[in-house]
């Protein structure tokens, strides 16, 4: 690979870390929404279930269990691995920019 084509891959490494920067604080902020969202609806159902008289033993398990909760929690989990695997996409593409910056300077070391 010349010198030009790994500037250029280079270049097209960092345009896609941009990128992935920018995703990963949308997926921050979703992740975050998520988890204030299932974090409300449950305290709700759990002064619910109270005012009903239900045994403070088991409203963790019957709050948590409820369609509504769950789904929430759901989406709060897909939200959270979204943001991880967003994360990790940076990660990939931040060795890939050090890679080629290595081989970069051993082009220019060699000239």
């Amino acid at each position: 690979m010349s010198g030009q084509d790994l500037f250029n891959e280079l270049r097209a490494k960092q345009r896609l870390l941009e990128i992935s920067l920018a995703e990963l604080g949308k997926r921050g902020r979703d992740s975050a929404n998520a988890e204030q969202t299932y974090r409300i609806a449950l305290a709700k159902k759990i002064l619910v279930e109270r005012d009903k008289g239900v045994p403070v033993t088991i409203i963790s398990d019957i709050c948590r269990g409820d369609e509504e909760i769950a789904k929430l929690k759901f989406e709060r989990d897909v939200a959270a691995v979204s943001y991880s695997s967003a994360m990790e996409a940076i990660n990939v593409y931040k060795l890939a920019i050090r890679t080629l910056d290595e081989q970069i300077n051993r082009e220019w070391n060699r000239a």
